[in-house]
């Protein structure tokens, strides 16, 4: 699958070019291969690695650990929890614009892209970076989640100040990787509408993430 090296940022090719040697990442891409022959796979190739190309790695200040992408079609565009633009906000993103709003202010935007995001330093990441069309989960356990292991390790180890927003029991089982003598993390439930209200709803993470880049003389995010 020649196409998933080279679309990923230099910085990140350097970094990671231990996985993309090793036996797992060549069973990653057999599988996708072999995926692709009889199902839509999402985000399209081209979008696979579009977290790590909208958020060089200097350029990482924090990072947003997602689960799978999308499944609905035209949905997924590489970044966890943002859809493309002009496809309808999926539930957990209408309470990430919600609990915005009510953090901080911030009208809650047309467009579910959180390309905007991206381009300040935010990493969002989801452990499994692809899906077959229409079932949820259906690309865990091939290999992706063994490569996004190390992209959070690989962020651990060689920066500093680093603030991880951890929503839900699934991204707060990465805490386990992260240096907390070194880095910042915020943990909520998840936003889906099944646990938002117990306690990602108040959870002000916008604000709680924009003092601790302050404290450390960083710049603030533009959540707007």
């Amino acid at each position: 699958m020649a196409e998933i090296n080279p679309n990923i940022e230099e910085s990140w090719k350097q970094l990671l070019d231990k996985e993309f040697k090793s036996q797992y990442f060549v069973q990653i891409k057999t599988f996708l291969l072999e995926e692709k022959k009889k199902f839509t796979v999402f985000p399209p190739g081209s979008l696979i690695f579009s977290a790590f190309n909208n958020t060089p790695f200097d350029k990482v200040k924090v990072v947003i650990i997602g689960q799978d992408p999308y499944h609905g079609n035209g949905q997924a565009n590489g970044l966890c929890f943002s859809v493309t633009d002009g496809i309808k906000k999926p539930p957990s993103l209408q309470n990430i614009f919600k609990e915005l709003n009510s953090d901080l202010g911030i009208n809650i935007p047309e467009s579910g892209n959180l390309e905007r995001w991206a381009k300040q330093g935010i990493l969002l990441l989801n452990a499994t970076l692809t899906v077959r069309a229409n079932q949820a989960g259906s690309h865990q356990n091939k290999g992706w989640e063994i490569f996004t292991d190390a992209v959070i390790r690989i962020v651990s180890e060689k920066k500093e100040g680093v603030v991880f927003i951890l929503w839900g029991s699934y991204a707060q089982a990465k805490e386990k990787l992260i240096d907390l003598s070194r880095h910042h993390v915020l943990k909520a439930p998840h936003p889906s509408p099944f646990s938002a209200f117990s306690g990602f709803f108040g959870c002000r993470h916008f604000s709680k993430t924009n003092e601790l880049l302050r404290n450390m003389g960083k710049e603030e995010i533009n959540w707007e």
